[in-house]
C-alpha cells in the first residue's frame, strides 16, 4: 500500500477531470456530490495490472475542498505479489505517484 497527500490550487472537479482524462488506468467506478455552500468532494477508482508484481493494482483518488483549499488524496492496494509477502517492486507508488505527476504544476 502507498498514499499520498497534497493540495492544489484548483477546483476539485477540474482535477478530477484532469485525472480521469490522463490516467492510464482503467477506471472503475467514479462519483462527486456537491455539499452545498461551494463545497464538493469526488471519488475516483482505477484498477491497473503491473507485470513487475503480477497482480493488479487499486488506485483510490478522492478530491475535495471541504476545509476551503483543495486537497487531494491517492491510495493504492492490492498490488502485493503474494499472500505472506508485502512486496510489489515498486508498484503501488508508482500507481500513487501518477495522480501528482497528472496534477504537479497545481501543487501548493
Amino acid at each position: 500500500m502507498s498514499k499520498d497527500s497534497f493540495n492544489i490550487s484548483i477546483a476539485p472537479i477540474e482535477a478530477l477531470h484532469l485525472v480521469r482524462d490522463q490516467q492510464n488506468a482503467d477506471l472503475v467506478h467514479e462519483e462527486y456530490n456537491e455539499l452545498g455552500e461551494g463545497r464538493f468532494i469526488g471519488t475516483q477508482i482505477y484498477e491497473k495490472y503491473y507485470i513487475r508484481s503480477k497482480n493488479r493494482a487499486a488506485l483510490i483518488v478522492i478530491i475535495d475542498n471541504i476545509n476551503g483549499v483543495t486537497n487531494v488524496r491517492a491510495i493504492s492496494t492490492g498490488s502485493s505479489e503474494g499472500i505472506i509477502f508485502n512486496f510489489d517492486w515498486g508498484a503501488a507508488d508508482n500507481f500513487v505517484s501518477s495522480v501528482e505527476k497528472i496534477l504537479g504544476e497545481y501543487i501548493i
